[in-house]
C-alpha cells in the first residue's frame, strides 16, 4: 500500500494534510535534516575563521556555495542523506557523509573536510536543529495563527461591546453583561499567554559529548571553546544560528526550554478549550447563529442541524495537543546520567503536537468566521430575568441602611421568575430617597451591564 493521504497513519498527514502545509516543511524529518545541514555548515565556516593555520578562511565563493547546501536543501538531497544513513545506521553521520561528498571538486573545501562535524557529538547538531526547526514553527506558524485569532476577538469584542447578555453562573441566570465583556475576557488571556509563549528563549549547546569541550581542547589547548561556541549559536543566521547559547550541559541541552514552550502553549490551548466550550453553549442557546454553507449537512438523518462543528473539532484537538505537549515537558529534561536515548524518539513527535495545536487553531477561526450574533434571541433571555435586578435593588437598599436589605429580595426572588411589575412595587414601597428609587425604576435587565461595555472596548 502507498502512502497517500487516504493511506497515512496519522490524519495529520491525511485527513488534515492540506490544512498543516506550513508546518509541515518545518517539522518533517525533511525540515530536521535540512536544520541539521544548516548546522554543520555554520560550524564549518566558522571554524575557517577561527585562526587555525590548519583551517584557513574560505573563499567568498566557497561560503556562498556551503550556505546553499541548506539554502537550497529539498526532498532529492533529503533522500540522498537516507541512503547514506542505510549504511551508517546513524542519521546525523549520514549528515556528515553528505556534505562530505557535496563538496568534492571544490579543492579548498575537500582539502577541509575532515572539519565537517569537528569536535561534535551528535546531540551537539541535534539540539540545535530541534530548537532551529521549533523556533521557526513559534515564530512562523503558532504565533501568526493566535494572532490571528486574536484579531478577530478584538474585533467581535468592539464590535458587541454594548450588546447586553445574560450571564450564567453555575448555569443559572446571574447578572447581566455584553457579549463583547465576554469575548474580550478571553482576548487579554490569550494575548498573556501569547506572550509567554514568545517570550521563551530558545537555547541550545555546542559543547561536546558531555558539555567540557574535552576534544576541543584536546586539539587547541589554548583556544576559547566557550566563546567560539556562544558566537556560533548566538550570531544572527545564517552566519551563526540565532538561538541563546546554554553553557551547561551533559550530552544532551537539558530542554527546560522546550517544557517551558510546551506548557506556555498548552496554556494557551486550555484557555481556547474553555472558549470553544462556551461559544459552543451560546450556539446552543441560540445566542449566536452559524452561516450556512451551501452542500454541507449536519445530520446524516436530521436535516435541519447546523452544528458547531468548528468548535467541536478545535476542542478535541487542543485536547490532543495537550496530551502530547504535557508529556514531552514531563519527559524531555529528564535523561539517566549524562544521556540515555528516551528523549531522542519523543523529540520526533514535537511537529505532531504543534500539528494538533496548529489544526485547532484552523478550526476555530474557521468556526469564529461563521458566526452571526442573535440579538433577539439575547434580548429574550434578558427580557425573562427580571430577577436578576434583585441584586442592584437590595445593594442600594443597604446603602441608606435598610435592615434585611438581602433577605427581603431573597424571599421575593429565589428560584423564582420575576416581572418587571413586582420588582417595580417593591421599588416603590422602598424607604429609599426617591432619586435613588427612579433609579432603580428605570433601569432593566438590559441595561444592568455596569461597565461591560467599557472593559470590552478598552481590550
Amino acid at each position: 500500500m502507498e502512502l497517500s493521504p487516504l493511506t497515512a497513519l496519522s490524519p495529520l498527514d491525511g485527513r488534515y494534510a492540506a490544512k498543516l502545509a506550513q508546518l509541515r516543511p518545518l517539522m518533517s524529518e525533511m525540515g530536521y535534516m535540512h536544520r541539521r545541514v544548516q548546522v554543520e555548515v555554520a560550524w564549518f565556516i566558522a571554524l575557517s575563521d577561527a585562526g587555525f593555520a590548519e583551517f584557513t578562511p574560505l573563499s567568498e565563493a566557497d561560503r556562498v556555495y556551503l550556505q546553499s547546501l541548506a539554502a537550497d536543501f529539498d526532498e532529492k538531497d533529503c533522500a540522498a542523506i537516507k541512503a547514506f544513513e542505510k549504511t551508517t545506521n546513524h542519521d546525523v553521520k549520514a549528515v556528515e557523509y553528505w556534505i562530505k561528498d557535496r563538496i568534492q571538486g571544490h579543492a579548498a573545501l575537500e582539502q577541509a573536510a575532515e572539519f565537517v562535524h569537528f569536535a561534535c557529538t551528535s546531540e551537539d547538531i541535534n539540539n540545535t536543529s530541534h530548537a532551529l526547526q521549533t523556533k521557526a514553527a513559534r515564530d512562523t506558524v503558532l504565533l501568526p495563527a493566535l494572532q490571528g485569532i486574536a484579531a478577530t476577538l478584538r474585533t467581535m469584542a468592539h464590535q458587541y461591546a454594548a450588546v447586553p447578555m445574560l450571564s450564567r453562573t453555575h448555569g443559572q441566570t446571574a447578572s447581566p453583561t455584553t457579549v463583547g465583556k465576554e469575548i474580550a475576557n478571553v482576548l487579554v488571556r490569550l494575548e498573556h499567554g501569547m506572550a509567554r509563549i514568545a517570550e521563551v528563549k530558545i537555547l541550545a549547546k555546542m559543547n561536546g559529548a558531555v558539555g567540557n569541550y574535552n576534544a576541543h581542547l584536546a586539539a587547541w589547548p589554548d583556544f576559547d571553546w566557550e566563546a567560539f561556541a556562544r558566537k556560533v549559536v548566538e550570531s544572527p543566521e545564517p552566519q551563526g544560528l540565532g538561538l541563546t547559547f546554554q553553557p551547561y550541559s551533559i550530552q544532551i541541552e537539558p530542554h527546560d526550554w522546550m517544557a517551558e514552550l510546551f506548557d506556555a502553549v498548552a496554556r494557551v490551548n486550555t484557555i481556547l478549550i474553555d472558549f470553544s466550550r462556551d461559544v459552543w453553549g451560546y450556539v446552543s442557546l441560540g445566542y449566536f447563529k452559524q452561516r450556512l454553507k451551501a452542500g454541507e449537512i449536519g445530520s446524516s438523518t436530521m436535516p435541519h442541524k447546523v452544528n458547531p462543528i468548528d468548535f467541536e473539532n478545535a476542542e478535541g484537538n487542543l485536547g490532543l495537543a495537550n496530551a502530547l505537549l504535557r508529556h514531552l515537558a514531563e519527559k524531555l529534561p529528564i535523561s539517566r546520567w549524562q544521556r540515555d536515548l528516551t528523549d531522542s524518539t519523543v523529540l520526533r513527535n514535537i511537529g505532531v503536537a504543534l500539528g494538533y495545536a496548529v489544526l485547532a487553531y484552523a478550526s476555530l477561526a474557521t468556526g469564529l468566521a461563521k458566526l452571526e450574533l442573535n440579538e433577539e434571541r439575547l434580548a429574550q433571555d434578558l427580557d425573562h430575568a427580571w430577577e436578576v435586578l434583585a441584586e442592584p435593588i437590595q445593594t442600594v437598599m443597604r446603602r441608606h441602611g435598610v435592615a434585611g436589605a438581602y433577605e427581603k429580595l431573597k424571599e421575593v426572588t429565589r428560584g423564582k421568575t420575576v416581572g418587571a411589575e413586582a420588582l417595580h412595587q417593591l421599588v416603590q414601597s422602598l424607604a429609599i430617597p426617591q432619586a435613588d428609587k427612579d433609579r432603580l425604576l428605570a433601569m432593566t435587565p438590559a441595561s444592568y451591564t455596569g461597565k461591560a461595555a467599557e472593559l470590552a472596548r478598552r481590550a
